[in-house]
């Protein structure tokens, strides 16, 4: 059988082939241009995301300095007993004021930052505490608190402290101290406690953690400052909890139990995301944000003479004990 195709059949099914053809041309043109289009616009947002360092400069406005920096001036005063005042110098020749309580040349050493609204001079009833624990202790303050010169910016804030921290070592070492050196740090002064323990470990025996934070967003939020509506995530902020996580020494936390500028559920995770192997949370019963030590009195401080005794095998822990009592019990039934 023969079929016949006419000319008009075969004209018609050639259009339809062509028009599939330029149709799924069309498709995949417009498909590339629209992979292109999100690759460029991906590289270019890749390329706008500001890092950590320029959302702070970003955030350096009066706006929200205000909220989270309560700056105070004082004068400077007379040093107690025991104690003496000593400048260190930040970015371009600021002054911070610093303050150290020594006790000995071999006494163990705390390089202490205070909580927001504090200044050096409210320590001055609170070193001694530590001298008599046989603890050197030295406190610095932070742009524009007391007798420091600038105001504290977000750009500087954690620089600054590394920088203090780094001349305050150098001036135990130059003048023949040997102890074991720990940061620590009180409430906002966590986040430089903890940014120094990460990029100093090899300067330190351990941290120290007074009424420190993990997450900084919701911190944010309770002082009236919404950094998500900024677009900016925790791991753009002070992030204690992701730094935290990578510090192997001895850590130390003490927190209140009822404290609701920074919760205890703050310490928990802090702990819990701490990289450390040794370490503990101590939570003081009945105690806030700001009470801690009125309420420990003498057990806070030697809470942290223990644990510093401890990690410096000062004092041996329960388990050199209980061997120690076994080799004494062993060595009276052989007699």
């Amino acid at each position: 059988m023969i079929v016949v195709t006419s000319t008009k059949t075969k004209s018609r099914t050639s259009c339809r082939l062509l028009t599939r053809r330029l149709a799924f041309t069309c498709f995949l043109l417009i498909a590339s241009l629209l992979l292109a289009g999100w690759k460029i616009q991906n590289t270019i947002m890749e390329k706008t995301v500001p890092d950590t360092t320029e959302i702070a400069a970003l955030m350096d406005t009066p706006q929200v300095l205000q909220v989270l920096f309560h700056p105070r001036s004082t004068p400077q005063n007379t040093p107690p007993k025991d104690a003496f005042d000593m400048d260190a110098t930040v970015g371009d020749g600021i002054r911070i004021g610093c303050r150290m309580f020594t006790v000995a040349k071999d006494a163990p050493i705390i390089i202490f930052y205070h909580g927001n609204g504090e200044v050096v001079p409210d320590y001055d009833d609170i070193g001694p505490m530590y001298q008599q624990q046989g603890i050197n202790f030295a406190i610095a303050d932070y742009r524009g608190y007391g007798w420091s010169d600038g105001s504290p910016l977000l750009s500087t804030f954690l620089e600054d402290s590394n920088q203090v921290f780094d001349q305050i070592r150098a001036w135990f070492t130059e003048n023949g101290y040997t102890g074991d050196v720990f940061v620590m740090g009180r409430s906002m002064g966590s986040a430089c406690a903890i940014d120094i323990a990460v990029n100093r470990t090899d300067d330190l025996t351990g941290l120290i953690i007074d009424s420190g934070f993990a997450l900084t967003l919701p911190l944010a939020k309770v002082m009236g400052l919404d950094l998500e509506a900024f677009g900016i995530h925790e791991g753009q902020t002070f992030d204690n909890a992701g730094k935290i996580e990578k510090f192997k020494k001895p850590t130390f936390m003490l927190h209140g139990q009822i404290d609701q500028l920074i919760p205890l559920w703050q310490a928990e995770k802090l702990h819990s995301m701490c990289g450390a192997k040794t370490k503990e949370l101590q939570v003081i019963p009945g105690s806030d944000h700001n009470s801690l030590i009125a309420i420990g009195g003498v057990l806070y401080f030697q809470a942290v003479k223990k644990f510093i005794d401890k990690v410096t095998d000062a004092v041996p822990d329960w388990r050199e004990k209980r061997k120690a009592f076994k080799a004494m019990q062993a060595a009276k039934q052989n007699d």
